[in-house]
């Protein structure tokens, strides 16, 4: 019989059972998080509106940064996720247009917000919004392989950071026209910097 106390043990994930119970958890809790807000999403009104226990709920998400980390990076299928190209502005262009379509999501958009809110003075929250700038840093460059161009983390926030500004801070709006001129913009850098090589489209 195992040791580990049972609001301690990991959800055994190849269960589909157990996929389908944290599924339904995550979209009540993304229905539940513009209407109550990150403060308002405790466990106990998730478990509730679920019909789970608490116990089920910190089995699967031990504290609640966990939980926004999840939100974000498995939101609702937009159906716009770029596929992998060797034309650069292309890729860019399109990843920046879904960045700006996930985030008009008001569920990622919160969890977004209440990560960044949370990071300084909660260190799982923190460690979350690293392993999110990890996981979508990464995630860029594999849709850039075929193009022979990898970004580093400074490039990286070059591209995305004007958008999460206008969003964000001037609480604008993020048209086309807008992310063509950021990629123009960053296109140029990449280029100034050697970064971009010689037979890339730009």
């Amino acid at each position: 019989m195992s040791s580990t106390p049972v609001h301690r043990r990991q959800p055994a994930l190849s269960n589909p059972r157990v996929q389908r119970t944290r599924a339904r958890i995550l979209t009540v809790a993304r229905e539940l998080l513009p209407e109550v807000g990150p403060t308002g999403l405790t466990y106990a009104l998730l478990a509730e509106r679920a019909d789970v226990t608490r116990q089920t709920v910190y089995r699967h998400w031990p504290n609640r940064a966990a939980l926004l980390f999840d939100l974000i990076l498995e939101g609702p299928d937009l159906g716009d996720y770029p596929e992998p190209g060797s034309d650069v502005r292309v890729v860019a262009t399109a990843w920046l247009k879904s960045l700006r379509n996930g985030i008009s999501d008001p569920a990622i958009r919160t969890a977004v917000l209440a990560v960044t809110a949370q990071a300084d003075h909660d260190p799982d929250s923190a460690q979350a919004l690293v392993r999110i700038g990890a996981d979508r840093h990464a995630a860029l460059n594999r849709l850039l392989e075929p193009s022979g161009v990898q970004i580093n983390n400074d490039e990286y926030t070059m591209l995305y950071g004007p958008v999460l500004a206008r969003l964000f801070l001037d609480r604008g709006q993020v048209t086309d026209t807008f992310i063509d001129v950021v990629v123009t913009q960053w296109l140029t850098t990449l280029e100034h910097t050697g970064a971009l090589p010689s037979h890339t489209s730009a």
